[in-house]
């Protein structure tokens, strides 16, 4: 049998070793007669395993020791709520930069909060397929934080530079390009991630916070949501997603096995640039919306010319076992998401398949 390519937008394709590895360790953990999903949360083996995964993903990120780390439950999107309760910190306004769907709705449930919700900039001019330059921001200096999405996983707009905010604290939605390339920790004063794209099943969210701004949660929050508690309980305030932090221990260790994240971000694009390139070579077959400044190395959108082809590509895709390949009902066309796990030769695949189509139907 050919292997199976899975290019979904998450939950995501995880590296083959790992799942192997997971495998191996289903029934029995490390001679412990227990399956991690048995295991008490309190007990030594799960803490060891929990304390192992911080550890390693603090030595890939080269996260500060004046940082806190965090799983947590809820998803990215209960960060849209989370973020604000935590740091408003008494100050009325949040800056945003829109720059597509996940924005507009980290934006939609921070007004709930905040006094006011302006944004600095936005790229809904043109359709959301460019990020605003820097330099035309408008950041109110008062403002509790800055809130940008460096990766927007439905329209493939993706940051390439990291802004500088000044005093004003920087928050990152990075769901869906964490752990694709190194990044300096210091300049944020919150990360946060879902993790079934880059970092292993649906059900755990990282967040990456700065000390100082714990701490002066606004009044009537939830105790589950204030991050100051999540810290002093090392994430275990409650029983934590158990399962989910241990593959994500798991994919740390494979990260650091393959280099680090210089070398994941080099395989990245690497990827990006072979999927590209089939798109703009194609003569107008295959078009793709996004500037190509800020073309995502994660999420690829592309359009057939002819969207009478949609379904046909689709079915003819999955008959070679490229899988996952409709784009978003929000946007139509295609998308191929190529996270870290996905191989350079998957990409090869959709490559060549997506040759043989143009060429048969063109």
């Amino acid at each position: 049998m050919s292997p199976v390519f899975n290019f979904s937008a998450g939950p995501a394709v995880l590296p083959r070793e790992v799942l192997l590895e997971v495998q191996k360790e289903m029934l029995d953990w490390h001679g412990s007669g227990m399956s991690v999903m048995e295991m008490s949360h309190r007990g030594r083996e799960f803490m060891h395993i929990a304390a192992e995964a911080e550890e390693d993903l603090r030595a890939i990120m080269g996260i500060p020791k004046n940082y806190k780390v965090l799983f947590l439950q809820g998803g990215a999107t209960t960060q849209f709520a989370m973020v604000p309760m935590n740091l408003l910190r008494g100050r009325g306004g949040i800056d945003f930069v829109d720059t597509g769907h996940w924005s507009k709705l980290a934006m939609k449930e921070a007004r709930k909060f905040a006094d006011t919700v302006r944004v600095a900039a936005s790229s809904e001019d043109r359709g959301y397929t460019y990020v605003p330059a820097e330099a035309n921001w408008q950041i109110d200096p008062k403002a509790a934080y800055l809130h940008y999405t460096s990766n927007e996983t439905l329209g493939g707009v993706e940051f390439p530079f990291v802004p500088n905010t000044g005093e004003v604290p920087l928050v990152c939605d990075m769901s869906s390009n964490f752990l694709s390339r190194p990044v300096d920790v210091s300049r944020f004063g919150l990360i946060y991630g879902g993790a079934q794209k880059n970092i292993g099943p649906a059900g755990l969210t990282i967040v990456i916070v700065r000390e100082d701004l714990l701490g002066q949660v606004a009044p009537g929050t939830p105790t589950m949501f204030d991050y100051k508690i999540q810290a002093e309980g090392d994430s275990m305030y409650n029983t934590p997603p158990t399962f989910a932090i241990y593959v994500a221990g798991l994919v740390f260790k494979w990260v650091q096995r393959q280099g680090g994240l210089k070398a994941i971000e080099q395989r990245n694009i690497e990827k990006a640039a072979m999927l590209y390139e089939s798109v703009d070579t194609s003569n107008g077959f295959y078009t793709c919306p996004v500037e190509k400044p800020f073309r995502s190395r994660m999420n690829v959108p592309f359009k057939l010319a002819d969207e009478n082809l949609d379904e046909s590509f689709i079915k003819e895709a999955s008959a070679r076992n490229l899988l996952q390949i409709k784009g978003h009902r929000v946007t139509g066309g295609m998308r191929a998401s190529i996270y870290n796990a996905m191989p350079l030769e998957g990409v090869k695949a959709l490559t060549g398949f997506m040759q043989d189509f143009a060429k048969h139907h063109g």
